[in-house]
């Protein structure tokens, strides 16, 4: 087993529609927001986790490949080295004769940050967060539960960028090679007709690739 290559991709991200990526709500001030995004703890700049975007590529290669059937709707931990979803994305499955024929986890994905453009935009002052105030009506009283969320506002773009391991295991690494077309490339191209974060079938979350170039600055149309 040898790491004979390692394909990168690298672009930005859109955000087409207003874009939730929760931190969590465990202290809430007095009039503070109930549901904050996620941001730099030190510039309180906004940026994309790259487990966010992972994981929804995960999710929607387990549902394009059938994988929750056999996992009652869990995440696919089978560990097997055909396994595209566990070859691809990893498992926690490690310990088995399996895992060891299966090698590391391919796909690497970093935290999306904004782009030197938007920085500038942020630190002089544009609002590039809103607060969404929305409503959870009472069908029969029809009496109001305000729930407000922050969002990032559409326009906004984040840097992105991936890096896939090509892995010989014994077939000169061409199964890694189909893999990234069909399993990277494909869930980046479901990613962009489905949503990211929270609220998607509410409107939130939709984002796009863009300017999208591989390790040799070829553009990658998906």
């Amino acid at each position: 087993m040898k790491q004979i290559d390692t394909k990168k991709l690298s672009g930005k991200i859109v955000v087409k529609t207003g874009l939730h990526i929760g931190a969590g709500n465990d202290k809430v001030e007095i009039g503070g927001m109930d549901n904050p995004i996620i941001r730099n703890p030190f510039t309180h700049e906004p940026y994309i986790p790259g487990s966010s975007i992972k994981g929804k590529m995960r999710s929607l290669m387990e549902w394009k490949f059938d994988k929750l059937k056999s996992t009652g709707g869990k995440v696919c931990s089978c560990g097997l080295p055909e396994c595209e979803v566990c070859r691809v994305f990893g498992s926690a499955n490690t310990k088995s004769e399996e895992a060891k024929d299966r090698g590391p986890t391919r796909l690497i994905v970093r935290d999306a940050v904004l782009t030197k453009e938007w920085k500038e935009k942020f630190r002089n002052g544009n609002s590039i967060v809103e607060e969404k105030n929305e409503n959870s009506l009472n069908r029969i009283t029809a009496e109001a539960n305000p729930r407000p969320i922050e969002r990032i506002v559409p326009g906004v773009e984040f840097d992105f960028e991936i890096s896939y391991r090509v892995i010989d295991t014994g077939d000169n690494g061409e199964t890694d090679k189909k893999y990234f077309k069909e399993v990277v490339l494909e869930s980046l191209k479901l990613l962009q007709d489905d949503y990211l974060g929270g609220g998607g079938s509410r409107g939130n979350g939709q984002i796009e690739f863009k300017d999208l170039v591989d390790e040799n600055n070829n553009p990658v149309n998906l």
